[in-house]
Parts: structure tokens; sequence; C-alpha cells
């Protein structure tokens, strides 16, 4: 399965997705955890893993993961962060796991990447009967920042069509899909410690930042970095975790 042209791009921005992405306290994974009715021990995919963000929370809670992640250099930092054990090569429309092996399945910012059609039956293939999907959409809300709305006109205005923000919902695609529960969402909020390096990081992390040529990336991370760090950037920002929650019908 060929990836969306703009997600290839995290494959070149491993290092700074690692330093600009937030990280999920136990207070997300305790709630995930109670929503999906698994418990510590329990055996669960986090799909797309990237550099392991969420899996590393998931392994901290007590749960028995596996991750898998299709791009080399993301695949590289979630070895080492975790364990080469732990980690398989692999796509969400080709799972690497036997039928029925986890109780639940993670994604944290990709399912838009998905083909959602294929993405969903493997999921399902996978998943125990009754088991549960979180997917996970998670936003540093900087809008409070003196550079806030100039950073965010010049973001906006390098954005190509993109399929989180023109494809179809997640939940109209597990509609779609039929065989799921009724979609739905719960909303977190939890603080993040920062400065202007990470926020600028995290920018840069983001995938039509990663899928600019090369010397035009430089020239707009440059002026989004010259715009943040004459303004003032909070010491913590609040971060905003959107999770969608199905299971097996």
């Amino acid at each position: 399965m060929t990836l969306h042209p703009l997600a290839q791009g995290f494959d070149t921005i491993a290092d700074a997705y690692e330093r600009g992405r937030p990280a999920y306290p136990q207070e997300v994974i305790a709630s995930l955890a109670a929503e999906l009715r698994i418990e510590r021990g329990d055996r669960v995919l986090d799909l797309a893993a990237g550099t392991g963000k969420l899996t590393k929370a998931l392994l901290d809670f007590g749960l028995d993961v596996v991750a898998v992640e299709p791009q080399e250099s993301l695949r590289g930092l979630l070895e080492v962060a975790i364990g080469s054990e732990r980690v398989r090569e692999g796509t969400a429309e080709a799972i690497p796991l036997e039928d029925g092996s986890v109780a639940a399945v993670t994604v944290a910012d990709a399912f838009h990447w998905f083909e959602p059609a294929g993405a969903l039956a493997e999921i399902a293939r996978v998943l125990r009967p009754g088991g549960g999907v979180a997917l996970l959409a998670c936003a540093v809300d900087w809008g409070g920042t003196s550079s806030a709305h100039e950073v965010g006109t010049v973001i906006a205005g390098l954005r190509p069509e993109h399929p989180l923000f023109d494809g179809p919902s997640w939940q109209d695609s597990v509609k779609a899909a039929g065989g799921w529960t009724e979609p739905r969402e719960i909303q977190l909020t939890f603080p993040e410690q920062t400065d202007a390096e990470r926020v600028i990081d995290y920018i840069g992390s983001m995938s039509w930042m990663a899928a600019l040529p090369q010397e035009q990336r430089t020239e707009t991370l440059a002026h989004v970095a010259a715009i943040i760090r004459a303004g003032e950037t909070p010491s913590e920002l609040p971060v905003h975790v959107r999770v969608g929650l199905t299971a097996r019908a």
C-alpha cells in the first residue's frame, strides 16, 4: 500500500516530530482504557505509531503494546524508545498481526492517512470480538500566544488539499464500513510544558510543512521562527485531545 504523498514527508522530519509533538499524560490513557474497557496486561495495537508518543504512554500504563509503523526513520526512533521486539513494519491496510490477537487498537493523528474501508476491515480482523478502537487527534492550543495569528496565516496559506480537512470524517467512514458500534467522541485537555523551540518543531512536523521543497521549507520555517521568537511564548500551553471511539459490533 502506497502512503499518501503528504504522509510520506514524515519520514524526513522524524527528529522534529519527536521533539515538537506533545507526550500523552497517564490521565489520557486511563480515560482511554476505561472507555475501551481494557485493563493492565491487555494486548493493544498502536497503529501508525510514529516515533511512539502514544505507544510509550500506553506501555507506562501497563498495557502489552505492539506498535506498527510503515516509515523507516520514524520506526527507528520507535524501536529505540520501546524496544525492537515490540515494533512491526506494516500499514493499516496490511497489519502484520494474527486474527483476533488484540483487545484494542489505538491510532494517534493518523486515521485520516488510511484508506478507510481497507483499514477498518484489517482493524476488525485483528481485534478480539467486542474489541474497541480509539482514534486520537491531538492539537496544541497556542492561539493565546502573541504570534499565533500571524503564524496561523502563514501555515494556512501553505496547506494543500488534505484528507483531515477535506476528506470524509472518521465517523462517516465507520458508518459506511458497517459492523461497528455507533461512533462517539470525548475530549480531554491537559497542560504541556513548552517553549519557542518546541512550538517551531511542532509547526515543522506538520505534514504539509514537511512536504515543501527543501529551500521553501527552510525559508518558511525561518520566517515562522522569527515571528515566534519576536513574540512571547508561555511556558505552558493547553493540549486538546479528541478521542473517537467505536467497537466491533
